[in-house]
């Protein structure tokens, strides 16, 4: 398994290694809170970001499918979760606080969930986090 973090910040990856035996399956992440990182570390497409912005359920998914392949050793991961949003206190690219979409791909499955969550920044930061980890059991039949 393996995250790509944007407004969450490293809040997932700690919720999966906060489980004792987490190294057994967690390889590890990305925190790309800048757009140019989400690009040139996730391979997210340029154009999307440009047209777009980072808030966007494409660029969630291409950041999952882009941490598989980052955090690979032996070949993708088999599991990337991404989370991507607006966690306030300002609007950003467009999209009101409390915008939130979290993917999941694996190589039989891909799903984006988007959220709109109210609450403080911290509040839509715990509650993406939560959302990430309900969405990676769904996707993997749990």
């Amino acid at each position: 398994m393996a995250t790509a973090e944007s407004l969450t910040g490293g809040l997932l990856a700690d919720a999966f290694v906060s489980v004792p035996g987490a190294s057994a399956i967690y390889l590890g992440g990305v925190v790309s809170y800048a757009t140019s990182v989400k690009e040139t570390v996730l391979g997210v497409d340029g154009d999307l970001l440009a047209r777009k912005g980072a808030v966007d359920p494409d660029v969630a998914l291409q950041m999952a499918r882009g941490v598989r392949a980052a955090v690979g050793v032996s070949g993708p991961a088999d599991v990337g979760v991404a989370t991507t949003g607006v966690a306030g206190p300002d609007p950003a690219d467009g999209q009101p606080v409390g915008t939130v979409y979290v993917a999941v791909s694996t190589p039989e499955t891909e799903l984006v969930v988007p959220l709109l969550l109210a609450g403080t920044r911290a509040e839509i930061r715990a509650a993406s986090v939560g959302e990430a980890v309900t969405a990676v059991g769904r996707a993997l039949g749990l």
